[in-house]
């Protein structure tokens, strides 16, 4: 039996959770910034981190406790290096290395992304070779795993991630901050228009994506029908907009996979929370050989028990680190160039 407590503080979630064998969680504490940021239309760095400073010992605490465990009978403590934002990793960074340096135990520094690929751990076990589509605000990528803890980054965004582009979208029509969930909530009464046809965005690399020009384009619609003195029914531009960038995002997964030819198919970051993409996900990969999987919603956004469960995978593998290891927000995933 292995206990890994692990440690989230990338953006604006302090998180803690106590994971048992890489798939039993015993508590997953989570105190969330959103109502704060929600003020300001996005996430302040600077607010960020000192909420984080006020938050990370209750947090840990409050995981210990629901627990049961002690300090005494963790293995390990895993924690978030990167990438993220600067101010908000290094509070959970010094953090995780007060408590190893107090207990004596090991640290096990963990890629946010490998932590939502992870997160499907508690779904079912992971069969490799396996290929993930993670979507989130700061992240777009299709990433292949020959192994376990094995990462290649297949494709990225070339600018904008899509969790970024919906919050801009969403800010073009007026629905404030988080974009994706009430962009998810507007398109499904919108309809097909050709009125609101949009661009698909191209890029050179066969797996990589593009969300600038389509967010763009969005941005340019909505202008020139207003000058045209034309109505614009933001229900059908949220709908164009999410089934443009969606189709994007899985038809270039749908070849990854033809591709590759992987065991499992995994759905990773707070993106896949969105309804629309997981049910394009279902429908366009059924008949595939290959199993796919999409986490619960509660596993989608950021949350330390993604990070324990693959801390539970780097510390068989023996991936620890040092108190040497600095906050990085532009961390590449381990063995990528």
């Amino acid at each position: 039996m292995t206990l890994i407590l692990a440690i989230e503080s990338s953006c604006d979630e302090t998180a803690c959770a106590i994971i048992r064998d890489g798939r039993e969680i015993l508590s997953n504490i989570v105190s969330s910034q959103i109502n704060t940021h929600t003020l300001y239309g996005g996430v302040v760095p600077e607010v960020a981190s000192r909420i984080h400073v006020e938050n990370i010992s209750t947090v840990i605490c409050e995981a210990l406790k629901e627990s049961g465990v002690t300090m005494n009978e963790i293995d390990a403590v895993a924690y978030t290096l990167g990438p993220g934002l600067i101010g908000s990793l290094h509070v959970g960074v010094m953090a995780a290395k007060t408590i190893a340096f107090a207990f004596h135990k090991p640290l096990i520094p963990i890629h946010h992304i490998t932590g939502h690929i992870y997160a499907n751990a508690f779904v079912t076990d992971l069969k490799f070779p396996l290929m993930a589509l993670v979507v989130s605000g700061g992240h777009t990528e299709l990433v292949w795993m020959k192994d376990d803890y094995s990462f290649e980054v297949l494709g990225t965004t070339v600018d904008d991630a899509i969790g970024e582009a919906y919050d801009k979208v969403a800010r073009v029509l007026g629905l404030g901050y988080p974009g994706g969930p009430a962009i998810d909530r507007l398109a499904k009464e919108g309809k097909a228009d050709p009125l609101y046809r949009l661009p698909v965005p191209k890029t050179d690399g066969r797996f990589d994506f593009s969300f600038s020009g389509l967010k763009t384009a969005v941005l340019q619609l909505n202008d020139r029908l207003k000058r045209n003195g034309k109505e614009v029914v933001p229900a059908d531009l949220a709908y164009c907009f999410q089934e443009t960038a969606l189709g994007l995002l899985t038809d270039k997964t749908v070849k990854a996979v033809q591709e590759y030819h992987p065991a499992m198919l995994v759905l990773a970051g707070g993106v896949a929370a969105n309804s629309r993409l997981r049910e394009l996900i279902v429908r366009k990969t059924e008949g595939l050989p290959c199993e796919t999987v999409i986490p619960p919603l509660k596993y989608c956004t950021d949350n330390a028990a993604m990070i324990g469960a693959a801390g539970y995978a780097a510390y068989r593998r023996g991936a620890f680190g040092t108190m040497e290891d600095m906050a990085d927000p532009g961390l590449m995933m381990p063995g990528e160039n």
